[in-house]
């Protein structure tokens, strides 16, 4: 049964329910990984999915008469990443933003939708946030979950050669069929740049990495403002420290 969430600095008028129930099923990780880059053209069928489930989930996620449904990944020290189903009556989209109780603010990752903003993940931060399940965490525990729920926000010149085949096996790990997962992956990291794709970097006054893209609201550090102590916690959590721009 899902239940409400609620995050004070999300100030939005609407009503929020965790979605984490609705991750069981095949079809909302096809539904999300589609809707949330925007690529509505690929048939369920292909991917083991029932057409009818589909349609249902992406129904579901995109209904305004309903609370917009929150996925959560814990990710230690108390920090949170939520992606948050916006739906008003003239529009959807996806928020991403991290949350820790002690900041008073939240730290914008991105979104998805006609309005994009991103990217808002480098690759070894989606890995880091991916795997790094906290100790009775709220929200999503399964590390290939995690990595797909987040998929939307990568955007990195510097992909590894082996991004296609991590991508493949947690789609596969979550219900898509074996067989055609390595394709799904390759139409999903089929935009990433290693000319002049976003690059990633540390500056100075700040642990925590920034992207050389214009549209990413990372083009300056992620929760601006909090304390460098609280800083250099996030940077760890996002996978440690970088070399500096």
């Amino acid at each position: 049964m899902s239940t409400g969430v609620h995050v004070p600095e999300y100030q939005q008028d609407c009503e929020l329910v965790a979605g984490e129930d609705l991750a069981r099923s095949p079809a909302f990780w096809l539904a999300h990984v589609l809707m949330a880059m925007g690529k509505y053209d690929e048939p369920a069928e292909r991917y083991g999915v029932d057409p009818a489930e589909f349609d249902g989930v992406v129904d579901r996620l995109s209904d305004p008469e309903e609370p917009w449904p929150v996925f959560r990944v814990g990710c230690g020290g108390g920090h949170t990443v939520h992606a948050v189903y916006v739906n008003w009556e003239d529009g959807s989209s996806v928020d991403f933003f991290v949350r820790h109780p002690a900041w008073g603010r939240l730290g914008h990752l991105g979104q998805c939708g006609a309005d994009a903003a991103g990217p808002g993940l480098a690759w070894t931060e989606l890995l880091a946030l991916a795997r790094g399940v906290s100790e009775g965490g709220e929200g999503l525990t399964d590390p290939s979950e995690r990595l797909l729920l987040l998929l939307p926000l990568l955007g990195d010149a510097d992909l590894p050669g082996e991004a296609r085949d991590t991508v493949a096996r947690a789609l596969a790990h979550c219900g898509i069929r074996a067989e055609a997962a390595g394709d799904l992956a390759a139409v999903l990291l089929a935009g990433q740049d290693p000319v002049g794709g976003p690059r990633w970097s540390v500056a100075d006054g700040s642990p925590v990495a920034v992207c050389s893209s214009p549209y990413s609201p990372r083009r300056v550090p992620l929760a601006l403002g909090i304390s460098a102590d609280r800083a250099e916690a996030l940077a760890a959590v996002l996978g440690g420290p970088r070399p500096a721009a």
